[in-house]
């Protein structure tokens, strides 16, 4: 019998090779936007590599403590000209820049107001560019979903999404009530990621960068080198 997998995240900006590496495994995908927005962690930052090593590109928001995702305002619009400038500096002699920076017009041709409509966009676009058709739902689609508990808001939505089992981060089984998930009859996986090292300019192999970095330097088909050391792990 085979299992319906879901997973959930928050929209990040630029993601990483991991998040897009959890999509890639699952059934369905559903990006939390009205989850509790933490400050300069992934949600409004991420890292890329220039001449001078790793760096973060970061997007300027005003936030209001307890602010939800979908709620964070961008204060400074300018941050699209400085973004786009900052990744044709360092991306700019890759290997692929030219052929995929159309993406950089998808992210920054519009006005972005708030964080996470960027985010999710950012997230669309490179799953589009790296293949990965696993249907994406946003959280705010589904009103009737608990919000106060993690572990029932996410059965909730394995439930009206019609999943059996949940997959979740490596460090899920520190901070899940797996007893929860055991009562409510639905399984939960634990991802298993394992970064692949590619060619990427400017000294010794960096990772955990922005999913871009892959996407500059090897293309899109440049995913297959995530998938193919999933299978090595295996």
């Amino acid at each position: 019998m085979n299992r319906m997998i879901l997973a959930a995240h928050q929209p990040q900006y630029l993601p990483w090779l991991g998040y897009f590496d959890k999509m890639d495994r699952v059934d369905i995908f559903v990006l939390l936007d009205t989850v509790q927005f933490k400050k300069n962690e992934w949600q409004n930052r991420n890292r890329i590599k220039g001449s001078s090593g790793p760096h973060w590109l970061t997007v300027p928001v005003r936030r209001h403590f307890p602010q939800r995702l979908h709620q964070v305002e961008i204060v400074d619009p300018a941050f699209r000209r400085r973004h786009r400038r900052s990744l044709q500096s360092a991306y700019g002699k890759a290997p692929y820049f030219r052929q995929e920076a159309g993406i950089l017009d998808d992210l920054y041709g519009r006005d972005w107001t708030d964080l996470s409509s960027l985010n999710v966009e950012s997230v669309r676009s490179l799953a589009g560019r790296f293949g990965i058709e696993t249907p994406v739902h946003l959280g705010s689609e589904f009103q009737d979903v608990p919000d106060d508990q993690a572990d029932d808001r996410l059965i909730a939505l394995c439930r009206r999404l019609g999943a059996d089992t949940y997959m979740a981060g490596a460090g899920g089984q520190a901070y899940m009530d797996l007893s929860r998930w055991q009562r409510a009859g639905i399984g939960v996986v634990f991802q298993e990621f394992r970064h692949p090292v590619y060619p990427q300019r400017n000294g010794t192999f960096v990772p955990s960068l922005s999913a871009v970095d892959l996407l500059f330097h090897c293309g899109s088909e440049g995913f297959v080198l995530v998938r193919r050391a999933r299978k090595e792990a295996a």
